[in-house]
C-alpha cells in the first residue's frame, strides 16, 4: 500500500485566481507549519510542486525526512488569460461559469481544462508511486491538484470534487490499495 499525503501549501492572501504566478507563501505561523510537520509520517519522502508557494511550504516542514526535487506537474491549474483576475473582472462571464460548473474540456483562453491538470497531476502521482512503491509520499501542492486526486479517489464528477474545501495547509490522505485510491482524510487540520 502506498500512502499519499497531500499538503496544501501556506496562505498567499491572494483574491484573485492564481495558477502558474509564483506568489509566495505566507510561513509566518510556525506553530501550524510545527503541527503539520509533525502530523507527517517521520519516514515519508517529500516533494512539492516547483512554485515557491509549495516549494518553501515543503522546505518548512520537511525536517529531516527525504526530500525529492520539484515536480512541475503538480502545478495549480493554468489559468491563461484569467490569470490573477478577480472572478467578477473576467470579460467572459458565460466562459467563466461553465469552466467552474461543468468542470471538463472547457480552458480559460490559453490555460488548461480540468481533464488536462487531472491527468498531469495523475502522470505525477502515479510516478512518484512507481518509483517508491510501498513508500509514504507528502506532496506540497495546490487545491485543484489535491482535488483532482481526491475526484479519483473518491469516483465522483469534477463537479462533486469541487465541494470539498483544501484549505492552506490542510492534509488529505488519499491510500493506494487493491488497484486504486481511497480517500482516509480529506481537509485535516493537525
Amino acid at each position: 500500500m502506498s500512502r499519499f499525503f497531500w499538503v496544501r501549501h501556506g496562505p498567499t492572501h491572494a483574491k484573485s485566481m492564481v495558477g502558474w504566478s509564483d506568489i509566495p507563501a505566507d510561513l509566518s505561523d510556525a506553530a501550524r507549519l510545527a503541527r503539520v510537520a509533525s502530523h507527517l509520517p517521520s519516514n515519508a519522502i517529500v516533494i512539492s510542486s516547483d512554485l515557491s508557494r509549495a516549494r518553501t511550504t515543503a522546505d518548512a516542514i520537511s525536517g529531516g525526512r527525504e526530500r525529492l526535487p520539484d515536480d512541475p506537474d503538480l502545478r495549480e491549474i493554468h489559468f491563461g488569460a484569467w490569470e490573477l483576475q478577480v472572478f467578477d473582472t473576467v470579460p467572459d462571464q458565460p466562459l467563466l461559469r461553465a469552466f467552474w460548473e461543468q468542470p471538463g474540456d472547457i480552458r480559460a483562453p490559453g490555460g488548461e481544462s480540468w481533464h488536462e491538470v487531472s491527468a498531469r497531476v495523475s502522470r505525477a502521482a502515479e510516478r512518484l508511486r512507481m518509483a517508491y512503491p510501498g513508500r509514504d509520499i507528502v506532496a506540497v501542492a495546490h487545491m485543484g491538484a489535491i482535488l483532482t486526486q481526491v475526484q479519483a479517489a473518491l469516483g465522483v464528477t469534477a463537479y462533486e470534487a469541487f465541494g470539498h474545501r483544501i484549505d492552506n495547509l490542510s492534509v488529505t490522505e488519499l491510500h493506494w490499495l487493491n488497484g486504486g485510491w481511497r480517500a482516509q482524510v480529506i481537509n485535516h487540520h493537525p
